[in-house]
């Protein structure tokens, strides 16, 4: 029994693959880029994975001493989270090391130095969300041409005496492009949408934590022996 029931799967598991090699087939060219595009599309979606990973841009360790960094400056123990600062590990380490840099300054220079910097790194969180989008567009696009190159096969061969059925069948291999496509380009907006809003999110929650470390560099000249070693070594 055991046998038959082996034997039987093993009969019906290259069927499933032929169908599926088949089904492709069908598509032609513009399946092969339908593929393409696929593979582009799963590529800068893992990419994007990688790179908007928490630890990347926001670790909540850092997180947590940049909020206690006042106290920590009050109590004279912040030589380590300036160490972490220079270390640029992080989105938030390399931001707050310019913050740092400015010391003494006022809160609109220190502002202004910081907002250039953020542009850069807001510009690197959004690498690889281009291929993402094209995807996105191009997907459906290049599904409904194949489905449209196909109905002008089948269509330009219609005569009096045609065989429907062969022609109903023929449209539904056209269509096969069309479903790809689709299958395609919805998790690809799916991901897009995702990864928007965490780029806001960050960027939302840097604002706050840049503000504050802003006011606690403002004040630095102010404070007695904020910063001395790193003022000494800038002499």
């Amino acid at each position: 029994m055991w046998n038959s029931m082996i034997l039987a799967a093993a009969d019906a598991e290259p069927g499933l693959v032929e169908q599926i090699g088949l089904f492709f087939e069908e598509g032609g060219i513009f399946m092969i880029l339908l593929g393409i595009t696929s593979v582009v599309g799963l590529a800068a979606i893992m990419f994007k994975v990688l790179t908007l990973r928490k630890s990347r841009v926001l670790p909540d360790s850092l997180e947590a001493e940049v909020e206690q960094f006042d106290q920590r400056v009050r109590d004279g123990n912040f030589e380590p989270v300036l160490a972490e600062f220079d270390r640029g590990e992080s989105t938030l380490a390399r931001l707050c090391s310019v913050a740092v840099s400015q010391r003494g300054r006022s809160q609109t220079d220190i502002a202004e130095a910081v907002q250039s910097m953020a542009r850069a790194e807001i510009v690197r969180l959004h690498a690889g969300m281009t291929a993402i989008d094209v995807v996105t567009s191009v997907a459906p696009l290049l599904g409904l041409l194949g489905t449209a190159s196909g109905l002008v096969v089948v269509f330009s061969g219609i005569e009096s005496d045609a065989d429907w059925m062969m022609i109903t069948g023929g449209i539904g291999r056209a269509l096969k492009t069309t479903i790809v496509g689709m299958a395609i380009a919805v998790p690809s907006i799916i991901a897009q949408g995702y990864f928007q809003r965490k780029i806001e999110t960050y960027a939302a929650v840097l604002e706050v934590l840049l503000t504050k470390m802003g006011h606690v560099c403002e004040q630095a000249p102010r404070a007695e022996g904020l910063f001395g070693s790193s003022k000494a070594s800038d002499k």
